[in-house]
């Protein structure tokens, strides 16, 4: 009997969806998009209306082939990625691709039984205009990096990128550091006074501001004139002079949207955006519980909208009630409005179920799941509680005319604070997060502790750090919250701005790039342009705009810049920067340079002396570790060998290489294998097809094959008939993977190594790094030596690539390096 498809995007979701619907139906996963813009090719026909050029993205196209056989036999196909712009546009290329004439679109905000029931029986249409709108950024996206980035090429250095976000983005980062370098700071004075009631009443020391002289404000800017102040306060009488006292109440942040989800989560976990989003993906498409199989855990990830559906509220209530009271219920559901700008489609991030605490699906979670969970739970569970309330007093103290002030605080009632309070980006303090005062009364005299004079200077604002940047990115509309993480990671990724300490602070590059595109294309590096056309995006999708309209009206403009500035632009070159470092070569100065791969040192001598260094963070030189000594002699000049390390594994060479080129191939214990013992090469009967030398069986990556006895003079090579068979096969290396626990197995191919997880295409776990059995001490994933072309690279890098763990590998990484 024929069942009914459902395709979904991620094999994650497919377990939870089976778990829901039974046996009944067939839930096969996409991937992702199947589709895309050609990756070599701009892939827009600007004369036919922008009409897009799509193609089976490569990786796609053995998993289209399965969807097509698995439509061709159900007899219903349902589209269920996921309920967003981008998932609306990844259903209808999975239509398009697949020619499904009839196929139902279903949508759901979570991942729970009544919600995948209510989709069922509610099936509609793909959305074209939201398609629509998804199209017109594609191609917006495509028209600004296809056309900018070879400029960039042109002008500074291969292999750089710009983007109609992302460049906005460097810019705020750009701009900030600008602000910071161009502070000028001011001086100030503070002046503190620590009083205590005075006796019989108990001893109660509380720290009290300076504020002026009588009504009058008055600021202290230089040293002289705290001296002045503190002259006249010698001796003076402290006095309670004023007393006030208020009820403050303090209202729930909101339950997240993705925006706000990114901003706590940096605060309050550490995570970066993009570790935060996958984690929240994982919650979202499902966690296999004990005994409940795959569960999907919270709503959809993203989301601008602050709404939740009146039976969470429901939920949300009763469970308030039952866990902390009735008192901490308001009298009514509280409701949050959404912001102007957002769309209003799904609701809030909450979780599916509120009785399904943190602590008691704990055993369930990895570390950073639960970290996450428990924070988006405690967070709506907060939003629907009482406000907490405070007793705030304030207390003016005189003393020789002088004025001084001190500010308390009681929590009446905790309100959602038993719960959660919202994390900060400063530590500056609200009156009613301060510690509480003594019993005063007007009159009642004070005895002065200490009185403190302190020198201050402004301060400039602070670099943004990832909780700071996505709120810059929320306030000035750029981008939208599904894009935050990407567009951070691109800009690292760049090599446009760095992490330095938590923040985020731009290079030289980014200076160099920023500086060219704000001067030669100001619509496109504007921030309120960006933010504009995000909206007409938004209002494409609302059906009142026209997708042609927008891209006419922006490319004109925009391919008329393109270009003046091929034509005016001036070449950027990076210059090198002499330095105190001398050659250890030649004696002459070294040169700071820059190449693809980051800062080096190059004698200033080049190309006569061609001597380079590595450099650390600050640029001076690191020393190059000496390599172990063997205690071996080369067998052909005397000078001793040392230990190396290749793709096969580790072996002897001569130290006096180039001019000696020996190599002794190695046993498990390090020594030298006797050349009577090592395996000599197989000649073949026939002769090279070129210049009739014998042919020698050899051994590649890929499996035997016959080359020439002349190499390197001749390098014919001939395949062995039969040999296909003998190539390395994929092998389990004896690590579990991270995400579900398989195998990791090594897969051999042309560019080296690949590791994935044995239950591929199920689990996407993929990593050119050898994995090693040592756990990252950031994350708990395995670590990995990273290569290059096959080859170790030195470093140790952690195999999650949201984690941006990194060491330089020890020696004892480097002997056990023989790829398996």
């Amino acid at each position: 009997m024929a069942k009914s498809l459902i395709i979904v995007e991620s094999p994650t979701k497919t377990k939870t969806l089976k778990n829901i619907l039974g046996d009944g139906f067939l839930v096969e996963a996409s991937m992702g998009h199947v589709r895309d813009l050609p990756a070599h090719e701009m892939g827009v026909d600007v004369d036919d209306d922008f009409a897009p050029k799509y193609v089976p993205i490569p990786s796609r196209k053995d998993v289209l082939k399965k969807l097509g056989e698995a439509a061709k036999k159900a007899d219903k196909v349902y589209l269920a990625s996921d309920p967003d712009r981008e998932g609306e546009a990844i259903a209808w290329h999975l239509a398009q691709a697949l020619n499904l004439k009839n196929a139902s679109r279903i949508q759901y905000n979570e991942l729970t039984r009544s919600a995948v029931e209510a989709a069922m029986r509610n099936p509609g249409v793909i959305d074209e205009r939201r398609v629509g709108a998804q199209e017109a950024r594609r191609i917006l996206d495509r028209l600004v990096g296809y056309r900018l980035s070879p400029l960039l090429w042109k002008k500074v250095k291969k292999n750089l990128s710009a983007g109609r976000v992302q460049s906005v983005a460097v810019r705020l980062v750009c701009d900030r550091e600008r602000e910071i370098l161009a502070f000028v700071p001011v001086e100030y004075w503070s002046l503190t006074a620590t009083v205590t009631p005075q006796p019989p009443q108990t001893r109660f020391p509380f720290e009290a501001k300076f504020v002026g002289r009588g009504k009058e404000r008055l600021e202290i800017h230089n040293q002289e004139e705290a001296d002045a102040v503190l002259s006249d306060l010698a001796g003076a009488r402290y006095i309670v002079q004023g007393i006030k006292q208020r009820e403050q109440k303090r209202n729930p942040a909101a339950p997240f949207i993705t925006s706000t989800l990114q901003q706590e989560a940096s605060r309050k976990l550490g995570f970066a955006s993009k570790r935060t989003m996958s984690v929240a993906q994982q919650l979202y498409e499902g966690v296999e519980l004990g005994g409940h199989g795959s569960v999907g855990l919270i709503t959809y990830m993203r989301t601008d909208s602050v709404r939740v559906a009146s039976e969470a509220q429901g939920e949300a209530r009763k469970f308030i009630q039952e866990t902390y009271g009735v008192s901490y219920v308001p009298s009514t559901a509280r409701q949050y409005k959404t912001a102007g700008a957002a769309q209003d489609a799904h609701e809030a991030i909450r979780p599916t179920s509120v009785y399904r605490t943190p602590d008691s699906i704990a055993k369930d979670l990895s570390p950073e799941q639960l970290k996450l969970y428990r924070l988006i739970w405690q967070r709506f569970v907060a939003s629907q509680m009482e406000p907490a309330v405070f007793d705030v007093t304030t207390v003016e103290i005189g003393a020789n005319g002088y004025l001084f002030r001190a500010t308390g605080s009681v929590v009446k009632f905790d309100g959602f604070m038993a719960v959660y309070t919202e994390g900060k980006d400063t530590a500056d303090l609200d009156d009613e997060e301060r510690a509480p005062l003594p019993q005063l009364s007007i009159d009642q005299p004070l005895d002065l502790i200490s009185l403190d004079p302190k020198q201050h200077f402004t301060e400039p604002p602070p670099r943004y750090n990832e909780a700071t940047l996505v709120k810059a990115f929320v306030e000035t509309g750029i981008g939208r919250p599904s894009t935050y993480s990407s567009i951070i990671s691109t800009i690292q990724d760049r090599g446009y701005v760095v992490l330095e300490e938590k923040r985020f602070k731009p290079t030289d590059l980014g200076f160099t790039v920023n500086d060219l595109l704000v001067k030669h294309f100001p619509d496109i590096m504007d921030v309120g342009f960006t933010a504009d056309m995000e909206t007409r995006l938004d209002k494409i999708e609302e059906g009142d705009g026209d997708r042609v309209k927008l891209l006419r009206e922006f490319y004109g403009p925009f391919d008329k810049s393109i270009a003046v500035a091929h034509e005016t632009m001036e070449r950027v070159k990076p210059q090198a920067i002499e330095t105190e470092h001398i050659c250890p070569t030649c004696g002459k100065p070294m040169m700071l340079r820059q190449s693809e791969r980051g800062p080096f040192l190059g004698c200033s001598g080049y190309p006569k002396c061609k001597t380079v260094l590595n450099v650390d963070e600050n640029g001076n030189p690191v020393e190059k570790e000496q390599p172990p000594d063997t205690g071996h002699a080369c067998p052909n000049c005397g000078k001793p060998m040392i230990l190396r390390q290749s793709k096969r594994g580790p072996f002897l060479g001569c130290s006096g290489y180039p001019k000696c080129k020996t190599i002794v191939n190695i046993d498990a214990s390090g020594n030298p294998v006797p050349a009577e013992e090592q395996s000599q090469p197989v000649v073949s009967d026939q002769p090279c097809p070129k210049c009739g030398k014998p042919l020698i069986e050899r051994m590649g990556r890929m499996g035997k094959f016959l080359g020439c006895s002349a190499y390197p003079k001749c390098k014919t090579i001939v395949k062995i008939p039969g040999a296909e068979t003998e190539r390395p096969k994929a092998e389990p290396i004896g690590i579990q993977c991270p995400k579900d626990g398989g195998d990791i197995i090594s897969k051999p191919t042309r560019f080296g190594n690949v590791y994935t997880c044995s239950n591929e295409p199920g689990c996407d776990f993929k990593t050119w790094s050898r994995p090693l059995d040592r756990p990252c001490p950031e994350c708990g994933w395995p670590l990995g030596e990273a290569s290059f072309k096959g080859r170790p690279t030195g470093t140790i890098k952690c195999t999650n690539p949201d984690c941006g763990h990194s060491e330089k590998a020890g020696r004892r990484e480097v002997v056990g390096a023989a790829t398996p």
